[in-house]
């Protein structure tokens, strides 16, 4: 049964117990006014509909002589039907605007007469509000059913795409797995958009190609500009030098998402939280684990979500969540996010906005059932709240320190496969040397100046001088930060596994000492 399904069949028992108004929170207008005309039926009601520009329709559209295109007309209307008229659900689609200001007052207690009033069973009215906006006048919170609305799940973007294929007959085209893909293709969206996505698709190609329907849906989520969709990077976990720890982990993960893995009963991976040293790794494996899994990428930074405008920030995490939820399979990266949270824990003077949505993430970090993997990154562990400290949210923290010397070694030919230098014979025993101390984006800094070096010199092949060189005018991070990196080290030991393997260390064999002329 589909998400929408049983939210639907929810709102009809609250039509059953008598809950006189309803707030839903959607965009999807259309979508959900099918809902509560089923939800209306399946309990015995008649359904009409208003709005600002038309007055009152029925379902189909024809205009009744009931009220008018003024709110407060309409309301007094209805509570003069719930005297001796037949029952009815009233969808109010555009009311949230009349019941702002000193304007809208009168609307306001109209509205909340209605709620708060006693109507015989058999002449009950019920109205559902159908807004964008969770944002209910505070005269209402105790009087309001509020449903935030689901996005279509796989099953309605699935009757979605089969309505396209019946009606343009693209049966023979939709084989081999191409269906289910360009299903997987347009969850996230709305109805409307998954509908928008695979009718472009239709024009420029004349078929439903998930590709082309998964490049309009990076389009559409980046509209809203809430979230951030990240093309994959080539290679993925192998462009990653060292990590080897996490890297496995990661790899040991991901068969999780296979139909045998879904048949045994294993749980899907939650998510895992990466702390360390900046340029050492965090964001590279992010986008190096979606090439791996195969899977889509998206960044959610929580600062840029903000608003100065009572209630929005929390408008805005609810909805980053129910995309999220909606897309399934996929990883969500929230980059460094002790600076996004500072104020929950600094004493900010953000009006809380801060520590609303330190709870807001705490709390979907807890109760989520999506399939979306998170990884969360973060520099400084001082500054991190000590909720986030604890696994059940996370499967498991990691510690990212300083590359270690097998590591320099598989950053730097990382760095050079990057550049198009694979093949170029490196002494990395003298470049690992002048690398000691250096962050992983440090050590692959070197590589363009070296090449710059060598350009300059005749376009000739770059060398290891070249990147000694380059590595010689570096001043590592280790050196400018180094009381604070110990200082992190010091509270990562014992509450985080190392992401890194451990180095083994070659001892230089001891020599028996001085030669003995014991033969005379």
């Amino acid at each position: 049964m589909a998400k929408s399904d049983i939210v639907a069949r929810d709102m009809a028992a609250q039509f059953k117990a008598r809950a006189n108004v309803l707030w839903i929170v959607s965009r999807e207008e259309a979508r959900v006014e099918r809902y509560v005309y089923e939800a209306a039926v399946a309990v015995k009601y008649d359904t009409l509909f208003w709005d600002a520009g038309q007055g009152v329709t029925d379902v189909n559209g024809a205009r009744q002589q009931i009220g008018s295109v003024d709110a407060g007309e309409t309301l007094q209307a209805i509570i003069e039907r719930a005297k001796n008229g037949v029952r009815t659900v009233w969808v109010m689609r555009d009311l949230p605007g009349w019941l702002q200001g000193p304007i809208g007052m009168t609307t306001l207690r109209l509205l909340r007469n209605f709620a708060r009033s006693d109507v015989p069973l058999d002449n009950a009215q019920h109205v559902v509000i159908v807004s964008p906006s969770g944002d209910v006048p505070a005269e209402l919170t105790n009087h309001v059913t509020v449903i935030d609305w689901p996005l279509p799940d796989r099953e309605e973007i699935a009757a979605v795409l089969d309505d396209l294929i019946d009606e343009y007959r693209l049966t023979d085209g939709m084989k081999n797995g191409k269906r289910d893909a360009a299903v997987d293709a347009a969850v996230g969206l709305s109805e409307e958009e998954a509908q928008a996505c695979y009718s472009r698709s239709l024009v420029q190609f004349k078929t439903i190609d998930p590709v082309a329907v998964a490049k309009e849906k990076k389009r559409v989520i980046a509209r809203e500009r809430i979230l951030e969709w990240y093309d994959p990077i080539p290679d993925g976990l192998a462009a990653v030098g060292g990590l080897e720890n996490l890297k496995q982990w990661l790899i040991d993960r991901s068969v999780a998402y296979t139909p045998a893995a879904r048949a045994y009963g294993l749980p899907r991976p939650r998510g895992t939280f990466l702390i360390g040293i900046s340029g050492c790794g965090k964001t590279l494996t992010c986008k190096a684990l979606a090439t791996a899994w195969q899977c889509p990428l998206i960044r959610v930074d929580l600062g840029a979500l903000k608003s100065e405008f009572v209630g929005k920030s929390e408008a805005n995490l609810r909805k980053v969540f129910a995309i999220i939820e909606a897309l399934g399979f996929c990883v969500v990266w929230f980059d460094e996010v002790e600076k996004s949270l500072q104020g929950a824990t600094s004493g900010s003077a953000d009006g809380g906005v801060s520590a609303d949505a330190l709870g807001a993430v705490l709390t979907w970090m807890q109760e989520r059932r999506g399939d979306a993997f998170v990884v969360m990154t973060a520099n400084d562990i001082s500054q991190l709240p000590p909720e986030f400290m604890r696994k059940g949210r996370f499967d498991e923290l990691w510690w990212i320190d300083l590359p270690n010397k097998t590591e320099r070694r598989a950053v730097l030919k990382a760095a050079l496969r990057e550049n198009g230098r694979a093949d170029v014979k490196i002494d990395l025993s003298l470049t690992d040397d002048s690398c000691v101390g250096f962050t992983g984006s440090e050590i692959a800094a070197i590589v363009p100046d070296a090449l710059y070096a060598a350009f300059k010199d005749g376009a000739r092949e770059v060398t290891t001088a070249d990147l000694v060189a380059a590595a010689s005018t570096v001043v590592p991070l280790s050196k400018t930060a180094d009381k604070k990196i110990e200082e992190m080290r010091s509270k990562a030991a014992g509450r985080f596994r190392f992401a890194s393997a451990k180095e083994t260390i070659e001892q230089p064999q001891r020599k028996a000492g001085r030669a003995l002329d014991i033969a005379s």
